[in-house]
């Protein structure tokens, strides 16, 4: 299968969108990856992929609108990755509401494991290959801080102020 690839400018910087072909896709693409520069674990683009800033017109006009403050959940057909719990895990944070945030213990209970399982949640959101439209930035510490954001955490708060979030401490919940 081809891999597909575009930049686009966005607040964050340039997003690269990495994708795949899909019939049943809206737009026909299915999104593999979205990363910003400096990402930890971002991809890079490789030899052999095709770039074409078409196959990505849908997506990219859900981005615009996010940013643009008039979309609030992204309807994009993702490539398939990660083991078993990581999906989990990506599932709950997808189903996290626009202009809200849950800590890392939440997201554990949200998916049968106990509030003890934060850290594997963490390193799982970590590895959350989809920044922005699979809302990552919205899980925060056990105190309501911003912690770990693999695109960076003045890029996290840039998108939780985006969303008219206040970052103050949240007492009485625990990762």
């Amino acid at each position: 299968m081809t891999t597909l690839f575009t930049t686009l400018d966005s607040p964050l910087g340039e997003l690269l969108l990495v994708g795949e072909r899909s019939a049943t896709a809206p737009g026909g693409t299915a999104l593999a990856s979205l990363s910003v520069p400096g990402q930890k674990g971002g991809v890079t683009v490789a030899a052999g992929w095709v770039r074409d800033a078409d196959a990505f017109t849908g997506i990219a006009g859900q981005l615009a609108a996010y940013f643009a403050g008039t979309l609030t959940r992204f309807d994009i057909e993702y490539v398939s990755s990660g083991t078993p719990f990581r999906r989990r895990v990506w599932e709950a944070v997808e189903n996290i509401p626009y202009g809200t945030t849950f800590t890392y213990g939440e997201i554990a209970a949200r998916i049968g494991e106990s509030r003890g399982a934060a850290r594997p949640v963490g390193t799982a959101i970590g590895a959350n290959p989809l920044l922005v439209v699979r809302p990552c930035h919205r899980v925060v510490g056990a105190n309501g801080s911003l912690t770990g954001y693999a695109g960076g955490l003045e890029r996290k708060q840039l998108l939780l102020a985006l969303e008219g979030m206040t970052f103050t401490a949240r007492p009485g919940r625990d990762e």
